[in-house]
């Protein structure tokens, strides 16, 4: 595999798209960033602590059910602090390679600027440019990995940070109450949570229908909030990938998604949303991811089975096991996808030489 490049915008004037970023066809997009799909349920949270909680709690909880994934609006967060959370993020990826090279996190580092993704072993490599913040534990906050470039964007994180926090919590009341336990039921599973802020940056590519922005994927936490510009690119599946939606962007709308854990915790009654992003040749896209984890020691457990169901897990484990069980998963399926793709080269070599030789006997 050809080496990760240093960052995208070094490739940008390229007409072909490098090798290391290439994906086998049945990986590669069906269909097309902004061929927007209704069918994600946009829920406005107007009204959930007074007369309209019922309403709004049924839908969320069917959408979770559904597709374990849902826009909401009218959800609190002040629109100046998205806005500036968002231009601060573009004006970091506008900034000159060496600028956003001074917080590399290759190597371990626990945040910072990375091409492509942190994950050690991945096969293909995903077409987007990040910066990843460790937020929560908020004692745990190492400042020296977050970019000071452009000036402002510490504080305004920081804020952003805690309001996303506050309303994913809000979230999990909801769906706790659903499941017919106490409001903080779900927050409480996650022990002390934890907190990743990943601002995603989708350059403009050569060629998108042979790549993808981030590869198919279900987030391994809780709950995960999105916020995406206007451009498309989010996709989602609930039929094991054989048909692809992509979600319609709302402006100022978080995109929810429920995780690995809150799967097992509802003992898969809410659906962990199946997703990933393409990307395009015509314009480059952010989105903001905030994934709400739980502490590394918590128990991962249903919290609740219905009458005339088994748990799906048969017995209890950590997050941190948990976690380690689906990366190590993930690369093995990737180093089998590979040598079968090295066989299958191999045999047409083979087969070609075999013809050659009947041909030259019959000569």
């Amino acid at each position: 595999m050809a080496p990760t490049p240093t960052t995208l915008t070094a490739l940008a004037d390229e007409t072909t798209l490098q090798q290391s970023f290439i994906r086998d066809e049945d990986e590669r997009p069906k269909v097309a960033y902004n061929n927007f799909s209704n069918e994600i349920p946009v829920i406005s949270l107007a009204g959930i602590d007074g007369g309209k909680r019922d309403e709004i709690c049924n839908k969320i909880v069917e959408a979770c059910e559904d597709w374990g994934i849902f826009q909401i609006v009218d959800h609190g967060v002040d629109v100046k602090l998205i806005s500036e959370m968002t231009r601060l993020a573009r004006d970091f990826f506008a900034l000159p390679a060496e600028e956003k090279l001074k917080f590399d996190m290759s190597g371990g580092k626990k945040g910072g600027f990375i091409v492509s993704s942190h994950l050690q072993g991945e096969a293909v490599q995903d077409w987007r440019e990040i910066v990843t913040y460790f937020s929560y534990p908020t004692k745990t906050r190492d400042y020296s990995r977050w970019p000071n470039k452009p000036e402002g964007w510490i504080d305004v994180t920081k804020q952003y940070s805690d309001n996303l926090m506050e309303l994913a919590c809000k979230l999990l009341g909801v769906l706790s109450e659903a499941m017919g336990l106490e409001k903080e039921a779900l927050t409480k599973a996650c022990v002390d949570m934890d907190q990743k802020v990943v601002v995603n940056f989708y350059p403009k590519c050569p060629q998108p229908d042979l790549t993808l922005g981030l590869k198919r994927h279900t987030d391994p936490g809780t709950i995960t909030l999105l916020l995406q510009d206007q451009v498309g690119g989010l996709q989602a599946t609930r039929d094991n990938g054989k048909t692809w939606i992509t979600v319609q962007p709302v402006e100022g709308a978080f995109v929810v998604n429920l995780g690995d854990h809150g799967h097992y915790l509802s003992n898969g009654r809410f659906k962990n949303a199946d997703h990933q992003a393409v990307v395009n040749s015509n314009y480059s896209r952010l989105s903001i991811a905030t994934f709400q984890n739980p502490a590394p020691e918590a128990v991962v457990y249903p919290l609740k089975v219905r009458e005339g169901e088994k748990s799906i897990i048969e017995e209890p484990f950590s997050f941190s096991e948990m976690y380690r069980r689906k990366m190590s998963k993930d690369i093995e399926l990737a180093k089998l996808k590979k040598l079968a793709k090295e066989q299958q080269s191999h045999d047409l070599e083979k087969a070609k030489l075999e013809r050659k030789s009947i041909d030259e006997i019959l000569a």
